[in-house]
């Protein structure tokens, strides 16, 4: 069986998503944030400390738009994915995997110097041009929602989860107002998927942190 571990609002929660959406069957393990610190045990299971972590079979994965993919080849899920010799499908892998290499990258460091350092450590500058190089990595979404409802194809797939979460963190750190209308329509629409609404939760009781919304003026 497919076996997940979770934090509450951390990037597992696209897989959680995924999973959710897909109907398969998987065990999940949810853990205090941050888990090399507060579930030491974990160590032993995946030595970085980080979520998520994935184990299907003799398969461990820690990338979570990794997971995505696997996820849907493995299991043929033909509903959120595309097939190699669909003409979106270069679109399709590149929206996947800009989701952590364009927009949660400065989003990492907002967290870090917004409220995961000691408060001698922070620094309000970081927080803000780190945001602000956020919202500017949005501009190439930003004009594909101008036409589009979702990311390929015409219809919800993985990338969709993907760039769906960065969204929804930008949403927790105070950013969503500064989306543009298109933006925050598509974040909203994404939201109300059952799926998401089924799992957004999870691991909230045993969380030890809140993410906060950052002032950049």
């Amino acid at each position: 069986m497919i076996e997940l571990w979770h934090c509450h609002n951390t990037r597992s929660l696209r897989v959680l998503w995924a999973l959710k959406e897909m109907k398969l069957e998987y065990k999940l393990n949810s853990l205090p944030f941050p888990p090399r610190f507060l579930a030491k045990p974990y160590l032993e299971t995946n030595p970085l400390g980080t979520v998520p972590f994935l184990k299907d079979g003799d398969s461990t994965l820690t990338e979570s738009s990794a997971m995505l993919l696997y996820l849907a080849e493995r299991y043929q899920q033909t509903d959120f994915s595309l097939p190699v010799d669909h003409p979106e499908y270069g679109a399709y892998l590149n929206w996947l995997f800009s989701s952590d290499a364009t927009l949660t990258f400065p989003q990492t460091l907002v967290l870090r110097y917004s409220q995961f350092e000691q408060p001698e450590r922070q620094q309000p500058q970081v927080v803000k041009d780190y945001a602000i190089w956020y919202l500017a990595r949005l501009k190439r979404l930003n004009l594909h929602l101008e036409n589009n409802a979702f990311l390929v194809a015409n219809k919800f797939t993985i990338a969709d989860i993907s760039v769906g979460y960065a969204l929804y963190l930008g949403e927790l750190l105070g950013l969503a107002p500064h989306y543009q209308p298109q933006t925050r329509a598509y974040l909203q629409k994404l939201k109300s998927r059952a799926g998401f609404i089924a799992i957004k939760d999870e691991g909230e009781k045993i969380s030890n942190y809140t993410i906060k919304p950052v002032d950049i003026g």
